[in-house]
């Protein structure tokens, strides 16, 4: 703390003739300054800095010494010990620093005798509202296809899905954008799957995975998979296999990847995907 700042942060003593704060059995409390405010609230972005102030008043006829802390949360404080004459009130800045999480703590005072006064101090964190999601892992398994959400964001999501496939001689799957029957809460990944009961007997395709959600999330994932019916072809005997081998390979059209992506087992665990929650 610099000491301009510490300068702006020292005790402020103030007659209590204009302080309306309730008073404790042996004549001494603590609230937050200003009066109105049974305990003190803040909200911010994570990592953010807040200021307030609390209040000691002393209606005794004596001074008073009170040491100040926090508990549940670091609270960092103009003056850990604070000398309050009698009728009067001592103001002391604090600040804190807002966690990554909402958080309940307290402002503890203590006087010499042992006696404290305590006040609530509750914390939001806010965090800006980020759609965003990853379709990983897309992989063409016997009947159906497989896949992997990711929400990168800060909203929970609802994802509408788009599947299309394409062919060596056109498209041969092509389902319009559907809402899914899931909720994606920040940071969770989900393994799905697509049913493809219908799937080619002999085509090679490539396979695309369209995925929607919130205000702009929109992420695709591709694949791409052979078809080719091995049991027939063998029960017509090696040249019509071989024939039937060397057509596909001939009409296979160039640039398109070849093989398959594998797939990994199912994950429902919390990623660690920048979400702030």
């Amino acid at each position: 703390m610099s000491s301009a700042t510490r300068v702006l942060c020292l005790s402020l003593l103030v007659l209590l003739s204009s302080v309306p704060t309730a008073v404790a059995a042996d004549g001494w409390s603590l609230a937050p300054s200003g009066g109105g405010r049974p305990s003190f609230y803040g909200e911010g972005a994570p990592g953010s800095v807040l200021q307030d102030t609390v209040a000691v008043t002393n209606r005794g006829a004596g001074a008073i010494t009170v040491r100040l802390h926090g508990t549940g949360i670091p609270v960092a404080f103009a003056e850990t010990a604070v000398r309050v004459p009698a009728r009067t009130r001592a103001e002391v800045p604090f600040t804190v620093t807002v966690p990554a999480g909402d958080r309940t703590a307290e402002i503890v005072a203590r006087d010499a005798d042992g006696g404290t006064r305590r006040v609530g101090l509750q914390l939001r964190a806010t965090v800006p509202e980020l759609a965003a999601l990853t379709v990983e892992h897309v992989a063409v398994r016997a009947d159906r296809i497989t896949y992997d959400l990711v929400n990168r964001g800060t909203t929970v999501l609802v994802p509408k899905l788009a599947v299309r496939a394409d062919g060596l001689f056109g498209p041969v799957l092509d389902r319009a954008p559907r809402t899914l029957p899931v909720e994606l809460p920040p940071g969770r990944r989900l393994h799905l799957s697509e049913p493809w009961p219908d799937r080619p007997a002999l085509d090679a395709v490539d396979v695309r995975l369209t995925v929607t959600a919130g205000e702009g999330a929109r992420d695709t994932g591709e694949a791409s998979a052979r078809f080719v019916p091995w049991g027939a072809a063998a029960g017509a005997g090696g040249a019509v296999a071989a024939a039937l081998m060397g057509a596909f390979f001939v009409v296979r059209r160039p640039g398109r990847r070849s093989g398959r992506e594998v797939a990994e087992s199912p994950r429902t665990d919390v990623e660690l995907t920048g979400a702030m929650t």
